[in-house]
């Protein structure tokens, strides 16, 4: 049987994934509000979400916050107007957990399976198939969800109930700032004492500092290159607000959630919120009298 699948969403993130699909040999329904965002990833592009809905089995979203989720799911021409029985709904987005599970319950009194998939990786990624998922709800759809699943992702994680995978990216995310953050902060004072900056990152590599920023971000920051195009010191800020108001819900105390508030906070304040969130070491940088990591910065 085909598998039609509706993609509602996009952008960064979204297209590229959508992009993943149709290569793989899938028909892909598309809406976005950028009208050429379908095209751009191949897909069929409809002009409502209602008509993504009707035409499909598997329906998608990529979507910035809950707010916006449930805007789509629940307002006036959202999935859940047009929705039927039997349909599987998964959840792409950074989303609050309680948020995840009040949908899944609304879905659910209609037959339809919602499904959080926490995605990590960026958008390098998810343009490879290579993002990780953390998934959420019904282990029997995730396993229908397979095939559509299968071209975006190299390791398919299932976290547990509804709302499991969206808590799970939340506290991943946040490690992600706390390294990122960290590692800026330390690769800025070695500049500033003078000392090699590309040893000091082998040397922090090769022992117990080692973290995915020195691995996998550093190595071409300090060439200059700040791997532009992924996620945003706005959008990191938006998950550590996420991640501390979730850890409010539960109960679970944040006693470091300080230091990539602040380093954030900071980039954003400094006109640097809306480029990569590697951009952050040049945020703290400043702050050092101007420090930057290369002798010849792409700025």
């Amino acid at each position: 049987m085909t598998i039609r699948i509706g993609f509602i969403g996009l952008g960064n993130m979204g297209g590229r994934m959508a992009r993943r699909l149709v290569d793989a040999g899938h028909d892909v329904l598309g809406y976005d509000p950028a009208a050429e965002a379908a095209a751009n990833a191949g897909a069929h592009a409809t002009s409502t979400i209602s008509e993504v809905v009707a035409g499909s089995d598997h329906i998608l979203l990529s979507l910035p916050d809950s707010h916006v989720v449930e805007s789509v799911v629940l307002g006036e021409g959202g999935v859940l107007d047009s929705a039927r029985a039997g349909q599987i709904v998964v959840d792409l987005s950074t989303a609050a957990p309680a948020s995840t599970r009040m949908l899944h319950a609304r879905l659910g009194e209609i037959g339809v399976e919602l499904i959080d998939a926490g995605i990590s990786g960026g958008a390098a990624a998810a343009a490879k198939g290579n993002l990780t998922l953390m998934v959420g709800g019904s282990e029997d759809a995730l396993t229908q969800l397979r095939p559509t699943l299968d071209p975006l992702a190299s390791k398919v994680f299932w976290m547990g109930g509804p709302g499991a995978g969206h808590a799970t990216k939340l506290l991943n995310n946040f490690l992600n700032a706390v390294n990122l953050a960290a590692s800026s902060e330390v690769m800025v004072a070695a500049k500033k004492e003078g000392l090699n900056v590309e040893l000091v990152l082998e040397v922090i590599n090769a022992s117990s500092g080692a973290n995915w920023a020195t691995q996998n971000r550093f190595p071409s920051i300090v060439r200059g290159d700040y791997l532009e195009g992924g996620l945003t010191s706005q959008m990191m800020m938006k998950d550590l607000v996420l991640y501390l108001e979730h850890l409010l819900d539960i109960g679970a105390p944040s006693l470091n959630s300080a230091g990539p508030l602040s380093s954030f906070g900071l980039a954003i304040y400094r006109g640097l919120g809306d480029v990569i969130s590697n951009r952050v070491v040049d945020a703290i940088g400043d702050l050092a009298g101007g420090v930057r990591l290369q002798t010849d910065p792409q700025l």
